[in-house]
């Protein structure tokens, strides 16, 4: 198993290492190794992977396999981006004992996975140093955990009026700005806590999931293309990154080779969301300094974009363009695609030439909202704002999938850390997207553009994981007995970047909040499944 930096995945070290921690049906397919560990070897387990393996803790959930194996699971995914290997250990728990290790002291990605496991599974972590609720708001009943397998429909649940408990920094002069959770606008809904001296922000803590829908409930029990339509509308502004996620979950299950002329056209979709994305950010990050210009010039040229989408597949956002084994629908003839990106491009540096050339957006940008590569790196923050804080990580190159690794790119990477860093790597990012379709237009080869799906094995399990234009996308999939969805389970980026955003806020201002949030520009939909 080789990766993007040359060298070998060690399975052997890894596979005996496992065995010496108790790990049981230890198997080693294609890129990834399967391991099952007892609870008590999770912690040590952890500290391997993490400390002297060097993975990262990719998604853990949990799932409700009583009704065939008579245990709840819990599923590690560790990934090793060097060399594009993963490891996804399994651990068994019993329904009269419900409760595993945490891994949250050692790894704080692994924090929030383990409230929502209690959250929604009632499964507790032992040790965990905040055992908040995370999804669940107060008018949820204690003991209802809507994941399980035999949880009720919700009822007509009370609020009771308890406060949730944020932490609160007391001191002379100190006092508390809430904002939201409704907002102005079509902005969704979350609440944000300000603890301030004078005009400078001491501590921000969020409170979301007020648009928690139940999303991965409602996957249970599909068949894998009624799952396709749910999975679109995970972030309505990600459509092709999280369908593309899924499908590669259903395609690996399904053991189905995506046809070469599919696999390319998924890189053409994919690099259109990224582009009328990311346009659109940068004009709103210079509209939030007070330069309506250029967020009237971006969104014309979004608009041009969205146009060009709706011509490739009849929709705006791209929906309905990729299903399970290639794609839902052939594109048109490439050649005015070309053109017009060309003019695009253009567009777009003259654009970004007027920005550049203001001193005051410039000045705005520089030292605000600022995150540091360390913070970054503790909180397993992913996408534009990891690479805007030197973390070079990109799952095109890393994992690769598609068409990428036959495609020559650059992963644009800074230090600073701060919004006009994040602005930046916006920037090198939209130009690469124009040379990415370009070459996928080039190389198009011709062919079928969709392969036939065999039924899902019984009780298989596997996952697809994508660099949306926020970030790595993730779905990790369980077919049930009869080959329908058992369990779904979507990881979006903006899971692991909305906490580090309070920390990017430190010493800034309460003004600049909105600055800072913009170059974030993290989803609620896509947090609050």
């Amino acid at each position: 198993m080789s990766g993007p930096s040359g060298g070998t995945f060690a399975a052997a070290d890894l596979r005996e290492d496992l065995a010496r921690l108790g790990g049981e049906a230890i198997a080693a397919q294609g890129k990834i190794l399967r391991c099952a560990l007892p609870r008590q070897a999770v912690r040590p387990a952890a500290v391997h992977l993490l400390s002297r393996a060097g993975l990262d803790l990719d998604l853990m959930l949990a799932e409700d396999r009583r009704g065939d194996r008579g245990a709840f699971q819990i599923v590690y995914l560790f990934g090793d981006r060097r060399r594009d290997a993963f490891v996804e250990i399994t651990v068994a728990i019993p329904p009269e004992e419900p409760s595993f290790p945490s891994i949250a002291t050692i790894c704080y990605p692994a924090s929030r996975h383990e409230r929502e496991i209690r959250d929604l599974f009632g499964l507790l972590p032992e040790g965990h140093p905040d055992l908040r609720p995370l999804v669940r708001h107060g008018f949820w009943p204690e003991d209802y955990h809507p994941l399980r397998k035999d949880a009720p429909p919700p009822g007509d649940f009370a609020d009771d009026g308890r406060p949730f408990p944020f932490v609160r920094v007391e001191g002379e002069g100190i006092y508390e700005i809430p904002v939201g959770p409704v907002h102005a606008g079509v902005i969704e809904p979350g609440h944000f806590r300000f603890s301030v001296d004078g005009e400078t922000i001491l501590n921000m803590k969020s409170r979301l999931y007020f648009t928690h829908k139940g999303t991965e409930k409602l996957f249970e029990g599909r068949r894998p293309d009624e799952g396709l339509e749910l999975a679109e509308r995970i972030s309505g502004d990600t459509s092709v990154g999280h369908a593309l996620a899924y499908c590669q979950a259903v395609e690996a299950l399904a053991g189905t080779e995506t046809p070469a002329r599919a696999a390319w056209s998924r890189v053409v979709l994919l690099e259109m969301e990224r582009l009328y994305n990311h346009v659109a950010d940068l004009g709103a990050i210079a509209n939030d300094t007070g330069f309506a210009l250029a967020q009237a010039h971006a969104l014309r040229i979004r608009e041009r974009l969205l146009r060009l989408n709706k011509a490739l597949t009849g929709h705006r956002l791209l929906r309905g363009a990729v299903a399970p084994g290639g794609l839902a629908r052939e594109l048109p003839p490439v050649v005015p695609l070309q053109r017009e990106l060309e003019e695009v491009r253009v567009d777009f540096e003259e654009v970004l030439a007027i920005c550049m050339g203001n001193s005051m957006l410039v000045d705005r940008l520089r030292g605000a909202g600022r995150l540091t590569e360390r913070t970054a790196r503790d909180h397993g923050v992913l996408g534009y704002v990891a690479r805007a804080s030197g973390i070079d990580c990109d799952v095109r190159r890393d994992h690769p999938f598609a068409a990428y690794a036959g495609l020559r790119f650059r992963v644009p990477v800074l230090k600073e850390g701060d919004v006009q860093a994040r602005f930046q790597i916006r920037v090198e990012e939209f130009r690469e997207s124009i040379g990415l379709i370009g070459q996928a237009l080039a190389g198009m080869p011709a062919g079928p553009a969709r392969a036939a799906l065999p039924p899902l094995p019984a009780w298989g399990s596997a996952f697809g994981v994508v660099e949306g234009w926020r970030g790595a996308i993730l779905h990790w999939i369980r077919a049930d007995g009869e080959g329908r969805l058992h369990r779904v389970k979507v990881k979006d980026p903006s899971f692991a970047n909305w906490r580090p955003l309070s920390f990017a806020l430190l010493k800034n201002i309460v003004p600049d909040f909105p600055l800072c949030n913009k170059s974030f520009n993290l989803s609620y939909s896509g947090n609050d499944l």
